[in-house]
């Protein structure tokens, strides 16, 4: 049992939520991720790791609710109990001292970006970071990225906060500046999947290698199901065990947004199911 010692809400949607996980956290390392299960029969929830702490033990998830077990986890408070936290799994990101990294986030996707951010920085690598949101009430984790950032841009949709526009378009600006220098030599994005497609899209034509993270497509999270399968220059992958580190460039992106599309009937009607279930429970006519 893994014990919630820390939950944070970011909106009616998102949360961050803190737990004692100690073997965990002592081999956590950027880019990999969590199977978590609320309870004995419940369903295996992928999520990737947003933080981790060596010393306490901790591992930390920022989670948006997309479903009726991550609306379920929702409920949670400081003191409970999580039945399985199994991980670290997936590859780490591959991290090495560059001249220069741009790390773009987006949403929910700027949680993970923020380990590697860390990691680039404390290698040495010049970072700059790009992280977007719908609106300025749903930004968090600002200090966090200002600390290990050289550069830092905020975007968001409405212009409520910092820029306003898709963080696609300052990447564009910087690599347009930069393109005499070369100074830039690896693009990291993760968020949603149309944002990572736009943003490998930007960098091909200046041959930048770009690393985009395909962490939202796992089911089980151990290679056995196939529901993570991409193609990845013209090969079949398994972002669970091949990734979810992927190049950008390679990424068929057609294919890969077809498929992601795939479970959305029975998730919404797993989500309408439970959530039916609750309003039963709150007028007393269930347990």
């Amino acid at each position: 049992m893994y014990k919630v010692i820390q939950k944070e809400s970011f909106s009616d949607t998102t949360f961050l939520m803190e737990v004692e996980a100690q073997d965990v956290a002592r081999a956590a390392k950027p880019g990999q991720f969590l199977i978590v299960r609320l309870g004995e029969g419940r369903e295996r929830i992928p999520l990737t790791i947003a933080d981790f702490d060596r010393e306490k033990g901790t591992v930390t998830m920022v989670v948006q609710v997309v479903g009726k077990s991550t609306k379920e986890m929702s409920y949670l408070k400081v003191g409970d109990y999580i039945q399985d936290v199994a991980g670290p799994l997936g590859r780490p990101s591959h991290i090495e001292k560059r001249n220069k990294v741009v790390l773009v986030g987006g949403g929910l996707g700027v949680a993970p970006v923020y380990p590697i951010l860390r990691a680039h920085k404390e290698a040495g690598s010049h970072t700059i970071s790009i992280i977007g949101f719908r609106n300025k009430s749903l930004i968090f984790w600002e200090e966090r990225f200002r600390r290990y950032s050289d550069e830092l841009i905020i975007c968001t949709d409405d212009g409520s906060y910092g820029r306003k526009g898709l963080v696609s378009l300052p990447l564009q600006e910087i690599l347009e500046t930069d393109e005499k220098r070369r100074g830039i030599e690896e693009v990291i994005a993760i968020g949603p999947m149309i944002m990572m497609k736009v943003i490998s899209e930007v960098t091909k034509p200046y041959g930048i290698k770009t690393t985009v993270s395909l962490n939202t497509i796992m089911l089980d999270g151990m290679g056995m199901c196939g529901g993570c399968r991409v193609t990845v220059g013209g090969g079949d992958k398994f972002a669970c065990v091949d990734g979810p580190d992927f190049d950008g460039h390679e990424v068929d992106w057609e294919n890969l947004l077809k498929r992601q599309k795939r479970y959305e009937k029975e998730e919404k009607l797993s989500l309408r199911l439970f959530d039916e279930h609750c309003k039963l429970v709150e007028r007393g006519l269930l347990k």
